[in-house]
């Protein structure tokens, strides 16, 4: 009896903490990690190149971290890009990126499983999730094409268009559960979302040109569509049953690989050749609660070398 009381003065507490579900924040979590590489991809220069000038090298840096209450993900982003002339308009861009983040954290939130929608648990039910060390490894490679002009009254521009082939690896991304209210309360098991997600995600953008002596300011947009959208991978298991789920395969939906649109501002200091994004820095910060619910907090800051 005592312990039915502390799992329901537990299950409040999670109901007040924490609104959305731990499979919604689940997905959305890698997916902002995945906005924060589509704002960080280093297919933006701060100047055009003649076409004699040959090949032009860049290596790009971030760092970022998401969360969700307790929840986060973060770490490292790093990409390589070598860029050409094609004429004094056009240049081709051939990229590539790895990002390693990890995934920790613990608290108390409904359980949810639209990708198994037949447990014997009635659900959604509050429980208490603990042990969370995971990671995720989003390796990706591309080319950009890019056209740049200084007619019109957006002044000296480029538009950029371009296609990434990407893998998002999910490892150890799981929580061993509590179930904290009804029938099932004191039910212990365990909870995850490994997978491998592959997408082919065209993308466009605009970016401004703007020079004062030493400095270069550049804001620019970029609109990037990760294709096809897959269903979510889950897999629950406790004493009385084990089961693995996509949520396309049951009817629940195509929901991993959402639409992403993210704006930046390079300051370029063009001695050095080094560039910082703050523009990202803010932007994020602001669009990613709005895009994914569930997203607290989410900040990206990112630094590029260019020769």
């Amino acid at each position: 009896m005592r312990t039915r009381i502390v799992l329901c003065l537990l299950a409040c507490a999670a109901s007040a903490h924490a609104k959305e579900d731990i499979e919604f924040v689940a997905e959305h979590l890698p997916e902002a990690a995945m906005d924060n590489r589509y704002a960080t991809l280093p297919v933006w220069t701060p100047t055009t190149k003649a076409l004699d000038d040959g090949w032009s090298f860049a290596a790009q840096g971030a760092l970022g971290r998401a969360s969700a209450g307790n929840l986060e993900i973060g770490g490292p982003m790093l990409s390589i890009a070598a860029s050409r002339p094609l004429s004094s308009r056009w240049t081709v861009t051939a990229l590539a990126f790895a990002d390693l983040q990890s995934l920790s954290g613990g608290e108390q939130r409904d359980l949810q499983t639209l990708f198994a929608p037949a447990t014997p648990i009635e659900r959604p039910v509050a429980a208490r999730f603990d042990d969370l060390d995971g990671s995720m490894r989003h390796y990706g490679a591309g080319f950009a094409l890019s056209m740049a002009s200084d007619s019109g009254w957006l002044g000296t521009h480029r538009w950029v268009g371009g296609l990434l082939f990407e893998e998002i690896r999910l490892r150890d991304y799981g929580w061993d559960f509590t179930i904290l209210a009804g029938d099932a309360a004191g039910t212990q098991g365990h909870i995850d979302f490994d997978n491998d997600y592959r997408h082919i995600t065209p993308f466009a953008g605009l970016q401004l040109m703007h020079e004062h002596g030493d400095w270069s300011f550049a804001p620019h947009a970029l609109f990037a569509l990760p294709l096809p959208r897959r269903g979510w991978v889950g897999h629950i298991a406790t004493d009385e049953f084990d089961l693995h789920g996509d949520t396309a395969d049951v009817g629940n939906g195509k929901h991993f690989g959402d639409p992403s649109l993210t704006l930046g501002l390079d300051i370029t200091y063009r001695p050095m050749h080094l560039s910082v994004d703050l523009g990202t820095l803010l932007s994020q910060a602001v669009i990613e609660p709005l895009v994914h619910k569930g997203i607290d907090s989410n900040w990206v800051l990112s630094v590029r070398w260019q020769h």
